[in-house]
């Protein structure tokens, strides 16, 4: 016996479903004008869908003659035309890889408009990368962690006997010697607490990330730059974000201190804020995300260490301790988010990608 089941289907079902894809959808009038993109294309394209209305498809991907020539033959033959690793370029010269579906949108047998597919074929391999980085910011913790423990032991022996030796000794000169075995002790001791990084949750308020951006580029410009320009990018448009203010602190100043003492005093810093919408950070997607881009134009970060720079100990520097960005990884992934990395010669890019929710 079956049971009768009562379906309620919502009107706005369908937009829920185009607004939550993570595949950019754009719909074309037989004049190639856009009519609709859902915010996965708003995010692709770098542009919101009120900018993209009537825009035809070739203002939006430069270069895309071959792609336009399959939109007309598919109007005229009202046939689905495909395109794998297809190169565009977007308004701003950025360059992406898609996989491209272009379907007829048919009633009364003529196709009236064009439904087309967007799928970023290099987005797979980000969201691979970032699961890497992930995975290797865990392996750190727990090495640190295990090492940690391996060391604090005999150090806090060692720094125990040091003291009953001190109080045996009568002579001041060799007290001397316990003490600096003590402070030695406490050294290390500093050093393993700084290795762990944050060993505290984040105290999650309502955050302005420009605040924070201020706060950095204040203690930095205190500390000196010479004459290393600090540029503003904002968008001020960006909501609050529930955030631990003195940890994005942390984190973005760590950041931006290596970005100075690689460029020594020279070159330029930028400050760049964006909102992106249906951001994957791992294989957890998120509805919004804040996009902190720290970039510098100095020498880039040395192909030797480019895949292991958040490591603890790895460095660049002589005398860089390595643990800077390690620990910045640690408090933005506290948050949920992440820290990307670019480099070549001539522009190096830190990527801050925190959640909204």
């Amino acid at each position: 016996m079956y049971r009768e089941i009562a379906v309620v289907v919502r009107t706005d079902y369908p937009r829920r479903v185009m607004d939550n894809m993570t595949t950019g959808v754009i719909v074309l009038d037989r004049n190639l004008r856009t009519v609709y993109m859902n915010p996965a294309a708003e995010m692709l394209f770098a542009l919101s869908f009120r900018q993209a209305l009537g825009a035809n498809f070739s203002d939006l991907a430069i270069g895309a003659e071959a792609l336009i020539k399959g939109m007309r033959r598919c109007l005229e033959a009202a046939h689905p035309y495909t395109e794998r690793g297809l190169q565009l370029t977007l308004p701003g010269e950025h360059l992406i890889t898609v996989d491209c579906t272009v379907t007829p949108i048919v009633e009364s047998e003529q196709p009236l408009e064009l439904l087309v597919e967007l799928r970023q074929v290099d987005r797979q391999l980000r969201i691979t990368r970032e699961e890497n980085l992930i995975a290797q910011q865990t392996t750190a913790q727990a090495l640190v962690r295990n090492l940690a423990h391996e060391i604090k032991n005999p150090l806090g022996g060692l720094r125990g006997a040091a003291q009953l030796l001190e109080r045996e000794f009568g002579e001041e000169r060799l007290k001397e010697y316990t003490r600096i075995i003590i402070h030695e002790a406490d050294r290390l001791r500093g050093l393993v607490d700084r290795m762990l990084g944050p060993t505290r949750p984040p105290v999650r308020t309502e955050t302005n990330i420009h605040e924070v951006l201020e706060r950095v580029r204040s203690l930095v410009l205190v500390e000196g730059i010479g004459s290393t320009e600090l540029v503003r990018d904002y968008d001020p448009s960006i909501p609050m974000l529930k955030g631990d203010p003195d940890q994005l602190v942390q984190a973005l100043l760590n950041i931006v201190r290596n970005a100075v003492q690689a460029l020594a005093g020279q070159g330029t810093i930028t400050l760049r804020t964006r909102v992106q919408r249906q951001c994957t950070i791992g294989a957890k997607r998120h509805k919004l995300v804040v996009r902190v881009d720290i970039v510098d134009d100095g020498p880039g970060i040395p192909e030797a260490i480019a895949e292991r720079i958040f490591y603890p100990m790895i460095t660049g520097r002589a005398d860089g301790t390595g643990l800077g960005l390690s620990i910045a990884q640690g408090l933005v992934s506290q948050h949920g988010g992440l820290i990307e990395c670019t480099s070549q010669p001539g522009e190096t890019t830190f990527t801050l990608l925190l959640p909204m929710e």
